[in-house]
């Protein structure tokens, strides 16, 4: 008689060699490269579907409160950005895992997009990179190390300018185990980018000078690379870039090429940073109140420039009222922008501008 692990060695010997002689493959083997091939087809229409979202949502604040996951997972936004749940200090990596398997698909069974907010012009010191002899910057002194700068100018305590292209910062969102890769491997489509435009702030273009580099190019590289490391593990890995408009002036084309959309904040409203979600200063602040060239006819003026390249451009405005949030959707979806209404903490998840004023979600 046969000795049973020698017949199951013949027999998967046979099926095997059957195999190589047919051609084919196991069956889980061929539902495993059908999966695969299915994953790779998907994450190349990412761009199809970014051009087809004309409704988004934004919310990195509590959502691990009570119905918020509950919320996002019923709405039928095609786009949302959030906090990614993974590059905080002391992250719950199951909670982060899930938040992606919940919300990857929309209620009817479509896939959504979700992306993940980054902040790469900043430091933020309840992050996990940030080490234990890390030292914020003063209004005095820079910190330690070396690259953090200066505090932020809006007043967002903890958080600091950098200097972006210093290879230590770049290290901690480019690495072998670095940010863009625990997120294209987690299931994000991609990245959604914030504080470009420190290649603006002062403190920053002095030590740009001090280091003999021009920090609009910088930035315009380090976004590149952001790219290229996500699209290295996912095909089809989206850039989408947040406010600095201006900063396509440096590279036009190029610039282009390395971005799949542009977002702005504060067109027509803004809200005082860290106003809680009910405070009055949530939103519905005007910057043409205080700076005469801060209209939304000149920055829409700049949004035309993403636009004539086929980049979509979100804009985000922060409001209280009702009237604010129309004028903010009619004036939008006029100049062809996808338009969003919510308020400054970015701590729920918003039906805005009002439902009466608000498109059919797509189908």
């Amino acid at each position: 008689m046969l000795n049973p692990a020698i017949h199951r060695c013949v027999t998967i010997g046979a099926i095997l060699a059957i195999t190589a002689i047919s051609g084919q493959q196991p069956a889980n083997a061929r539902d495993e490269a059908s999966k695969t091939n299915k994953e790779k087809v998907w994450q190349l229409n990412r761009g199809e579907l970014l051009a087809a979202a004309k409704t988004w949502m934004y919310q990195i604040d509590e959502l691990d409160t009570s119905g918020a996951v509950d919320a996002l997972a019923a709405s039928s936004y095609p786009l949302l950005v959030l906090e990614s749940g993974i590059n905080e200090r002391g992250a719950d990596k199951v909670f982060a895992r899930q938040l992606v398997e919940r919300l990857r698909r929309l209620p009817d069974g479509r896939h959504g997009l979700l992306l993940a907010y980054l902040d790469i012009g900043q430091t933020e010191k309840y992050r996990a990179y940030w080490k234990k002899d890390w030292q914020a910057p003063t209004g005095q002194a820079s910190g330690k190390p070396d690259f953090l700068l200066a505090r932020d100018p809006d007043g967002w305590n903890g958080s600091c300018q950098v200097a972006y292209w210093d290879h230590r910062w770049q290290d901690i969102w480019l690495g072998t185990n670095g940010e863009i890769a625990r997120l294209a491997s987690l299931g994000y489509d991609g990245i959604y980018l914030d504080w470009i435009d420190a290649y603006k702030d002062p403190q920053v273009i002095l030590a740009a000078k001090c280091a003999g580099v021009d920090p609009a190019l910088e930035m315009i590289q380090f976004i590149a690379r952001l790219g290229q490391a996500g699209r290295r593990l996912s095909p089809g890995f989206l850039i989408i870039a947040q406010n600095a408009a201006e900063l396509i002036d440096a590279a036009p084309e190029r610039y282009a090429k390395i971005i799949n959309g542009q977002e702005v904040e504060d067109t027509w409203f803004y809200g005082k940073g860290g106003a809680k979600w009910n405070s009055p200063k949530a939103g519905d602040l005007s910057h043409q109140n205080e700076d005469e060239d801060w209209t939304p006819t000149k920055r829409i003026a700049w949004y035309r420039k993403y636009l004539e390249r086929g980049l979509p451009v979100f804009t985000v405005d922060y409001c209280v009222s009702e009237q604010s949030a129309a004028l903010v959707f009619k004036q939008a979806t006029a100049a062809g922008l996808r338009p969003l209404v919510t308020r400054v903490s970015l701590s729920q998840m918003t039906v805005t501008p009002p439902e009466k004023y608000q498109p059919r979600a797509e189908k």
